[in-house]
């Protein structure tokens, strides 16, 4: 399995910018990077800047946002909406994107199901409890 550090996801996302804007061709997964990327230039000035964003790893977050995590989240739930696993994740989705008419508004309320199951398995020392995750996403594609 995969486990990429901090510094390679910045790497990576950073790498995915500088090659977009220059127009340079794009491997599949670094095209999803970049759709999100373009979802979100509140981030450009981070992502332009690699030196910076490897240097502001060490740095508390003071509020803001953290770019390379959202955006690990918004593939992260790509990902598993393509695969559908956990199972029923891209019905979903799909519905959620339909209720709130954006995919990109559904992602964001998944990615709040998501950082509470894993806030959750950290606090507990648990691994993540993907049926609680689940039911989170259901409940907000369902309710109104």
């Amino acid at each position: 399995m995969f486990e990429p550090s901090q510094a390679d996801v910045r790497r990576f996302f950073c790498s995915v910018y500088a090659k977009a804007q220059a127009g340079q061709a794009l491997e599949a997964l670094e095209t999803i990077a970049s759709l999100w990327m373009n979802e979100h230039p509140e981030f450009h000035a981070e992502l332009a800047d690699l030196d910076g964003a490897l240097a502001s790893m060490a740095l508390p977050e003071d509020g803001k946002s953290n770019a390379f995590l959202h955006l690990s989240m918004h593939l992260s739930i790509t990902e598993q909406c393509s695969i559908d696993q956990p199972r029923g994740i891209r019905q979903a989705v799909e519905l959620l994107t339909h209720r709130r008419d954006s995919l990109h508004d559904a992602h964001h309320e998944v990615m709040d199901c998501l950082g509470q199951m894993m806030w959750e398995s950290q606090r507990a020392g648990r691994p993540p409890d993907g049926n609680a995750y689940m039911a989170c996403v259901q409940r907000r594609a369902t309710q109104d």
